[in-house]
């Protein structure tokens, strides 16, 4: 993350920082491993030395996490299945990801976008409108928590013990707690939901987008 630190060390390269966080962001969320979580931290730690401003950062993330979902969700709409089930290297790999991102939403519902690669949402036929609205739901509760979590951490780690510093930090946690919690609530409730529908756990399972469709 070299050349983020030399675009975000002058005023000059400030535009093209948020620029690089964008793409980089972007590409990650669509489906390349590693790469948005890398960025946004070297990102946020960053910020909390001043070389770039957080709530840029965070916004830009967050917009970044949403365009990069809807692109890692069309190529899996269109090309997905084919993608993971390819001839080739790896070719055990991706569809042991395939079954378990199948599996994933079959029993998380729509809840699944939260541990699950966008692509996967799309070859499991989600309907469109239902991830934009999670995806940057899902997008927004990652950037808060950990954006927020490494500046604290980062504020506090270079002697910076101010209140805004150790409030960052602890909101950056909460969310992801809370986050959490929510999640279990909902997956209780679409589960008690599920077994108290005519059929009940006898019924026959429905495919991955029926039953996201349910709830």
């Amino acid at each position: 993350m070299h050349a983020l630190a030399a675009t975000g060390s002058s005023e000059s390269g400030g535009f093209l920082a948020y620029l690089v966080i964008f793409a980089l962001v972007t590409l990650g969320w669509a489906g390349i491993p590693g790469i948005g979580a890398t960025v946004l931290g070297a990102a946020t730690a960053l910020a909390s030395q001043g070389r770039l401003n957080i709530t840029a950062v965070l916004l830009v993330a967050v917009i970044a996490v949403e365009v990069g979902g809807m692109a890692g969700y069309s190529v899996g709409v269109r090309w997905g299945r084919a993608l993971l089930s390819h001839p080739g290297p790896l070719l055990a790999r991706r569809q042991r990801v395939l079954t378990a991102g199948e599996a994933m939403y079959a029993k998380w519902g729509r809840l699944a976008v939260f541990f699950t690669p966008c692509m996967v949402s799309g070859i499991a036929k989600m309907k469109y409108s239902q991830f934009v609205v999670w995806n940057l739901l899902a997008g927004t509760v990652y950037v808060l928590s950990v954006g927020l979590t490494v500046y604290g951490a980062g504020k506090i780690t270079t002697g910076q013990h101010d209140p805004g510093s150790v409030g960052s930090l602890i909101g950056g946690i909460a969310i992801g707690v809370a986050a959490f919690l929510l999640g279990r609530r909902y997956h209780r409730r679409r589960k008690a939901r599920r077994a108290g529908a005519p059929g009940g756990r006898g019924a026959a399972m429905p495919a991955p987008a029926a039953a996201d469709e349910e709830n």
